[in-house]
């Protein structure tokens, strides 16, 4: 398995963590860990006031979770004969508490999406308190249904806050991805830029002057105004579970790890 790489570097109030797994730029579990040991560190550090998250390949945020990582789990869980309620939640696992602990945490969290995020890039640039894009030929979304499973990692619950219900629905149920400039029109950007790391930088270095209680209560109080329930993040996180052992699960992400599908092909 490939290893991914989540870097922190810090100076002085504004931190970045910089992802990078060669050379499609997936989400794996080595990546995931490292992306949580750095959040935990952004926020227990006390002069910590913003965090960037940004791709550390050309055109690639985090493309998506690797299905050759995926796959073979759906398979092995089916195989124990595992099956899923939301009578019983599946438990946290480390990218769920790395974007838990990114919203409760007074840092401020920017999404600096210099390329492609899909799946559970784009459910981790959701979990950002802003995002900004960068001008291109990029695609943004949860195109998980085309494998037969839906977005595990928070999409369901924090996009409708973002977007509606409606879009949401028709993101999800459809697997439509969108354009940078789409980003801005629906809302889920605040700008669409030549160059996201400078934009980025800028807008980190002017929230990181600004009064840092005032800013903390200010996140903490639009953060709770617009907030997925810890019960329906357990119960998404169950019901992907669920569809992973399913027939259409196991085809269509073996599929997808093997190189026949794309996770942007409709099934």
């Amino acid at each position: 398995m490939a290893q991914g790489s989540a870097t922190l570097t810090v100076n002085e109030a504004v931190a970045r963590i910089t992802f990078s797994n060669p050379d499609q730029g997936f989400m794996d579990e080595a990546m995931e860990a490292e992306l949580a040991g750095a959040v935990a560190e952004v926020c227990s550090a006390p002069g910590i006031r913003v965090c960037v998250l940004t791709g550390g390949l050309p055109d690639v945020f985090i493309r998506h979770y690797d299905l050759k990582v995926l796959a073979p789990k759906a398979a092995a869980m089916a195989e124990r004969g595992l099956s899923f309620t939301t009578d019983r939640p599946v438990p946290e696992g480390m990218i769920h508490k790395a974007m838990r602990q990114m919203e409760a945490s007074p840092v401020i969290f920017i999404a600096a999406l210099n390329g492609t995020a899909m799946g559970g890039g784009f459910e981790l640039a959701l979990a950002c308190d802003l995002r900004l894009v960068q001008n291109g030929d990029y695609q943004f979304g949860l195109p998980e249904i085309n494998l037969g499973i839906l977005p595990g990692a928070g999409g369901t619950q924090r996009l409708p806050h973002l977007v509606g219900q409606a879009r949401a629905l028709q993101m999800t149920l459809t697997g439509q991805t969108l354009s940078p400039q789409k980003m801005v029109d629906w809302g889920l950007a605040i700008d669409c830029v030549a160059d996201v790391q400078d934009a980025a930088h800028d807008l980190a270095d002017q929230i990181s002057r600004k009064p840092a209680r005032a800013a903390a209560h200010i996140k903490q109080l639009v953060r709770r105004a617009k907030s997925p329930s810890a019960e329906g993040l357990a119960n998404e996180r169950t019901l992907f579970c669920d569809l992973m052992v399913q027939e259409d699960g196991q085809r269509l992400l073996a599929e997808g790890a093997s190189g026949q599908r794309r996770i942007t092909d409709a099934p």
